[in-house]
């Protein structure tokens, strides 16, 4: 059984504005989701993983001094899922104006953390999403930021959305069709939108899109840690049906399995 701890695809409705992280807003609808419950539930299913499931805005308010090493230590796997750089880059305290002056203001840098916890042997997952990977109008920022040096892919220095309404369809690799060898993608629903990336020669692409030829799934080895990523949402809207695929749950617990090899 893996511990993991899982930051992203939450949701607060203000309006018809939905804030997903404590930094940038997008008008979506009218509805409030939980998006993360179905990569949870499907995780947790039959008692076979444990997944603590955080809001971004928890994940940036609320870790006290010391909070973010203690999860790194403890958890095996970290994923995140929309989840933008300023969350690791700034800290609320930078913004209280009480204390300007009074100290001075440094925290501990949880990019350097994430990068050392990687090479130290902690396992992560990258997924996709408007504030994923370059993300919209680039909000998402990790390959301006040292995670580009545990990414499996690269990231682009545009808007990396691609999304349509007729949807994409998973194709194999070689290495993928080994990896994934128990699990028939031929019943897949479309996956409605993902994050461009390139590929980069430490990366082992398992899945392409068949559309684009865009990697989807990819594998990367880092010192003592194994980091995958996924470059569209594991929810809604861009898996607006892919959480109904009836081996959505074995698809996951394949790629967590892969992180832990």
């Amino acid at each position: 059984m893996a511990k993991i701890y899982y930051v992203g695809d939450w949701a607060v409705l203000t309006g018809p504005v939905f804030a997903e992280t404590p930094f940038h807003y997008s008008a979506k609808g009218l509805d409030i989701f939980n998006y993360g419950k179905w990569l949870k539930e499907a995780l947790e299913k039959n008692g076979e993983h444990e997944v603590n499931s955080v809001s971004a805005w928890d994940f940036y308010n609320k870790l006290g001094p010391g909070d973010y090493e203690r999860i790194l230590e403890e958890y095996d796997i970290i994923v995140y899922s929309d989840v933008d750089s300023k969350l690791f880059q700034l800290a609320p305290s930078f913004f209280d104006r009480q204390k300007f002056g009074s100290e001075v203001l440094t925290f501990p840098d949880r990019i350097r953390l994430t990068v050392e916890a990687a090479h130290n042997g902690t396992h992560f997952m990258f997924l996709g999403g408007w504030y994923s990977f370059n993300g919209e109008l680039g909000k998402g920022g990790w390959g301006r930021t040292r995670l580009r040096e545990i990414l499996p892919v690269q990231c682009l220095d545009i808007e990396d959305l691609i999304e349509s309404t007729e949807g994409f369809k998973f194709k194999l690799t070689e290495a993928g069709r080994s990896a994934f060898q128990d699990i028939d993608l031929s019943d897949c629903p479309p996956i409605m939108g993902y994050n461009q990336t390139r590929i980069i020669k430490e990366g082992k692409v398992l899945m392409k899109f068949e559309e684009t030829n865009d990697p989807a799934l990819i594998t990367r080895r880092v010192g003592n840690g194994n980091v995958l990523a996924y470059t569209s949402d594991p929810a809604p809207h861009w898996a607006c049906n892919f959480v109904y695929w009836e081996q959505y749950g074995a698809f996951w617990k394949r790629c967590v399995s892969l992180v832990l090899e």
